[in-house]
């Protein structure tokens, strides 16, 4: 049973099994093993790899958490970023790159996307490769756009960056597998999927999106956290109105 939980505190700290081995003084080898693996390191190899990572002993290996009661061998929750900017580069790429089935978004704009990770040439990659694609955006006339840009105080801005990211998505549309809506709902959470991965980016008011925490979810069989928040994509995807070529 791999260790999910390893590898994203890896990538949020930007390491490599080899980085990672340098620094804790074993055989990259070794690594590779951990995280593939629920295999515990030693005492003293923990201590080094939590202050490595920053994070506490039982955020990588719940079994030790010393909880009175059985503690589950995985959960939903691989982990928990700050905010959306604490996620490196490396491991939105991880995510983007890794995309086998399907992808979905929901967001407002998600224009960073195109921006910084190149998501327009992935997509048509990916889409040459099978995987379908699913991508809400903003309805930037829309009422609840209008409040938001309001309430994070750049009024026009973000009806502009959709309009962009609109632009941007147009290249895309005669895609087979590639599905474009917009939407006016209220954005209590930006979703992205990737395959079972699934980043939940809440939102707070008056905060921009990139200010707030994001939970990294894996999808497991009787996950409800999961299925709680794909059920609201589904729900906006079905009112979301079909953009067209």
């Amino acid at each position: 049973m791999a260790n999910d939980r390893l590898r994203t505190a890896m990538l949020a700290m930007n390491l490599t099994p080899e980085t990672l081995a340098a620094k804790v003084g074993v055989d990259p080898k070794t690594v590779e093993r951990w995280i593939s693996s629920e295999r515990v390191p030693h005492r003293g190899t923990r201590y080094k790899l939590t202050s490595i990572l920053k994070v506490n002993e039982g955020d990588l290996w719940p079994s030790l958490q010393g909880n009175s009661r059985p503690v589950p061998t995985e959960s939903e929750l691989v982990h928990l970023y700050p905010s959306r900017s604490a996620i490196t580069g490396a491991g939105w790429e991880a995510l983007l790159s890794g995309v086998k089935e399907q992808m979905d978004v929901l967001v407002f704009s998600g224009a960073f996307l195109v921006e910084q990770y190149n998501l327009i040439p992935l997509v048509r990659q990916k889409a040459a490769e099978g995987v379908r694609f699913r991508l809400l955006v903003g309805d930037e006339t829309s009422p609840a756009v209008i409040q938001r840009a309001i309430d994070e105080n750049t009024p026009g801005g973000l009806e502009g960056r959709i309009q962009l990211m609109r632009r941007y998505l147009a290249d895309v549309l005669h895609l087979e597998g590639v599905e474009v809506r917009t939407h006016g709902t209220i954005l209590y959470n930006s979703l992205y999927r990737f395959d079972d991965q699934l980043l939940v980016n809440g939102h707070a008011h008056g905060a921009l999106a990139g200010q707030n925490p994001v939970m990294h979810l894996k999808r497991l069989p009787d996950g409800q956290m999961w299925q709680h928040y794909m059920r609201s994509f589904e729900r906006v995807w079905s009112v979301g109105v079909p953009e067209t070529a």
